[in-house]
């Protein structure tokens, strides 16, 4: 049986994982929809209109889907996290307060402005709405992220001894914390490719079905334009936060590339995949590339976990105890970065081919590589949750780096009970949520981008199975 720290932890990241698979996409969807509304406006193309609604629709349905799912990660804090909550309060509060009276009153308010409006603005005001829409979801994650990047590195702060809580002493010097704007760029280029490859694998499934070929072609070529730039400025972004991890945070560093014993020589290699022996605390061999380790990580030596747990230990012992353990999962962050990294490089591959291959209008007739890119549908949802794995987990044991444990985060009311009760329902429902979302989104997509109702086709005396409707 799990103790209650294990159950609580396993609460939160199911349901942050399951909420930032909606995350990106409705980030990567919004801001896509706007790029095509405004081609609409500037081009005066009918297809544009065409893709911004169709699409947009899918935004719609990751969007709801994904405001139910944060309220439930919300109400954790109060319900398994309370001392966590009583400690970083005065710091969590306020980037949670902007995030909600801000992006997402602009968010909400903008979005029914753009369902409800097409017939009732002109063309430009209306792109201007899901321009909108779109910023509120980026100003969303930039809030949220001011939160989690004080988490990984604490900054304009001070500690109240009365009270033991953590208290804010500038709002902007929580901003001006570099672990934000390392993180920002990564998770939103990271919601670029996500928008972009859910378009192109939609856009490819269709195209294997011979189904509004002009309309699936156009729009696969726009996702993977719009996943080959994300992907390309995901790795960059990606580049500078190693750098900074390797720095901030070498016992994460370390554990990502599987490192036990202090590097040496003048450069060091970067283990492709390897052989790690937790229980004994090494790596019995790997496949290594020369000197790449020293480009990722930005220098050329760096501490093995071994000597960062000594360092670790004489930094923390007299607060924390002797018996703190800093060692971190190996072999999660080891291949969860891989997992992350491979995918990543593989969707700016798959971008690359698909559009050389449109341009030469060879893809519809390749179903083999179509269904690729139906199947690369999960890819950047694996990249994204493999990546936010690695930044949760490689905090432990702190929930507040160098401040506050994960063991001490833990509400002292709550019971393994209702931790093992509200598991089971959390996860009935995230199934519930994620099968509806799947089966509207295939039912739409079967429907296709010109599809008439009956309603409709009454009116317009339009025989609703005709080619006219579809």
């Amino acid at each position: 049986m799990m103790d209650l720290v294990t159950l609580a932890r396993f609460q939160f990241g199911m349901t942050t994982v399951f909420h930032f698979f909606f995350v990106p996409l409705s980030i990567g969807l919004a801001f896509s929809v706007a790029i095509l509304e405004t081609l609409y406006v500037v081009k005066k193309d009918e297809m544009y209109k065409d893709m911004a609604k169709f699409w947009g629709n899918i935004f719609l349905l990751s969007f709801a889907v994904g405001v139910v799912t944060g309220i439930i990660q919300e109400f954790q804090f109060g319900m398994n996290w309370s001392e966590y909550s009583r400690f970083m309060g005065d710091i969590f509060g306020a980037p949670l307060a902007v995030e909600a009276l801000l992006a997402f009153f602009m968010e909400s308010t903008f979005i029914g402005l753009w369902i409800f409006g097409w017939d009732k603005f002109n063309k430009k005001l209306h792109a201007t709405f899901i321009w909108l829409v779109s910023i509120g979801t980026i100003l969303s994650a930039l809030w949220i992220l001011a939160a989690n990047s004080f988490m990984q590195n604490p900054v304009a702060y001070q500690i109240n001894e009365a009270t033991n809580r953590a208290e804010l002493t500038s709002f902007f010097g929580l901003l001006k914390n570099h672990q934000l704007w390392l993180e920002f760029p990564h998770v939103v280029f990271g919601a670029f490719v996500t928008g972009g490859f859910v378009i192109a694998g939609c856009s490819a499934w269709k195209l294997m079905k011979k189904q509004d070929t002009k309309f699936f072609k156009k729009s696969m070529q726009f996702g993977l334009i719009i996943g080959l730039i994300g992907s390309v400025l995901t790795m960059g972004a990606g580049h500078a936060q190693m750098n900074a991890v390797a720095n901030d945070h070498p016992m994460k560093f370390a554990a990502m590339e599987g490192i036990y014993d202090d590097t040496t020589g003048d450069s060091a290699p970067w283990n492709i995949i390897a052989g790690i022996d937790t229980k004994n605390q090494k790596t019995d061999w790997e496949i290594a590339v020369p000197a790449m380790l020293t480009i990722l990580g930005g220098k050329d030596k760096f501490q093995g976990m071994d000597s960062v747990n000594a360092d670790l230990h004489k930094q923390h012992d007299e607060k924390f105890g002797k018996e703190m353990d800093y060692y971190l999962p190996v072999k999660t962050l080891f291949w969860g970065f891989r997992f992350m990294a491979g995918f990543g490089t593989l969707m700016a591959l798959m971008a690359i081919v698909g559009l050389l291959l449109l341009r030469k209008d060879k893809l519809q007739k390749m179903n083999w590589l179509l269904g690729l890119f139906v199947a690369g549908i999960a890819f950047p949802f694996i990249s994204n949750s493999t990546g936010w794995i690695i930044t949760e987990m490689g905090r432990a044991p702190w929930t507040v780096y160098g401040l506050f444990t994960i063991a001490d985060s833990v509400s002292p009311s709550v019971t393994q009970g209702s931790l093992i009760f509200s598991n089971i329902v959390y996860f009935a429902l995230f199934l519930f949520l994620g099968f509806v979302m799947v089966l509207y989104s295939k039912r739409y997509l079967k429907k296709g981008p010109y599809y008439v109702s009956p309603s409709e086709a009454r009116k317009e005396s339009i025989d609703p199975f005709s080619k006219e409707a579809f």
